[in-house]
């Protein structure tokens, strides 16, 4: 696994994301958070993996983590055909900018969000998102659930392979289940 960035010209400068090694890291930093929000873009439809596409395991995460979701682009209509109605919807540039602002309440009005994980938006519109976080919204921590290392972000997974990718979302979705 690679902790250079997916798109050879992203440039973390003096800053760049710390790797997960392992999904159980993840979950501690979710588990210890006290508001996050899951952003899910429209390549969420687009990646299948072990025969069923990436919103499928989104789902399943979100429903045993309780994180709320934010569907971007056409994803509401998405989730709407699982069964799983998101906390919100909006474009991926408008919850970066949500995001930033101090004054937003949070998708759900219960306060500022202190961790926004991502996964599924186009890597070049995620970095220029995850760009801007992180120098304009310092106190946000900002986690990258994708197959692709995103040196913007606060953590992100290493560039690993579907089957990888799969089995960190499934690591990950069963430590919430289990309430460990």
């Amino acid at each position: 696994m690679s902790c250079e960035p997916w798109q050879c010209a992203e440039v973390a400068a003096t800053k760049k994301a710390n790797s997960i090694t392992k999904p159980e890291v993840a979950v501690a930093m979710v588990k210890k958070a006290a508001h996050p929000i899951l952003v899910v873009g429209s390549n969420a439809t687009e990646c299948y993996m072990e025969g069923k596409p990436l919103i499928e395991y989104l789902i399943g995460f979100a429903r045993a983590s309780k994180i709320p979701v934010v569907a971007t682009a056409h994803m509401l209509g998405e989730f709407l055909k699982r069964g799983y109605e998101p906390a919100g919807f909006m474009s991926a540039m408008d919850i970066g900018n949500r995001l930033v602002d101090p004054e937003w309440q949070g998708i759900d009005g219960k306060g500022p969000h202190d961790m926004a994980l991502f996964v599924g938006i186009p890597y070049y519109m995620e970095a220029l998102i995850l760009s801007g976080l992180k120098h304009f919204a310092p106190n946000l921590k900002t986690v990258t659930l994708d197959n692709l290392y995103h040196p913007h972000a606060s953590w992100s997974f290493p560039n690993a392979t579907l089957e990888d990718w799969a089995n960190n979302l499934k690591v990950m979705t069963s430590k919430f289940e289990g309430g460990k």
